[in-house]
């Protein structure tokens, strides 16, 4: 039995991590450091199975296919949606963290949520280097949030099925 399979309680015992590829290059900064400080928690890298999106607005379907598979301890959603000037930003980002959210509690299984929504980005050095930091930072956060949240799921009561 894995670490990840002792900290759930012996439930579903992989983690998934499903990123955009809307700024990858950035978003990959995210996905770099939670498998770093995941291993460092002591959840074993054979035990995460990363999935690329095209957009941060496809991570709540994929989100929520993973967990009714029944196969996943808990899942990370990583993406960038940029405000670049027009009303969609506002929109994306309402959705994508709605629905994340709704994935989590109609599934019962944990969503992260390491999608950043910031308004006014634009693509020069200054603004990259400043949210390349910052996804490393998020990887970091959501890799802690993950672990410390199936454990302790996994010393709550399971609900009864009907």
């Amino acid at each position: 039995m894995s670490d990840a399979e002792r900290n759930s309680g012996g439930r579903a015992h992989r983690l998934a991590f499903v990123q955009s590829t809307w700024h990858e290059e950035i978003v990959d900064r995210c996905r770099d450091s939670f498998l770093a400080e995941i291993g460092a928690l002591g959840i074993h890298r054979d035990d995460i199975d990363l999935f690329r999106v095209p957009g941060a607005f496809e991570i709540p379907l994929h989100a929520q296919r993973l967990a009714a598979s029944g196969q996943y301890a808990a899942i990370v959603g990583a993406g960038l949606v940029i405000d670049g000037g027009i009303y969609r930003h506002d929109f994306v980002a309402e959705a994508v963290i709605n629905g994340l959210m709704r994935v989590q509690l109609d599934q019962d299984v944990p969503v992260i949520s390491a999608v950043l929504t910031p308004h006014h980005f634009h693509g020069h050095d200054e603004h990259a280097t400043f949210f390349s930091e910052h996804f490393t930072v998020k990887g970091v956060e959501a890799a802690r949030a993950c672990a410390r949240t199936i454990q302790s799921l996994a010393q709550l009561p399971v609900k009864a099925v009907a």
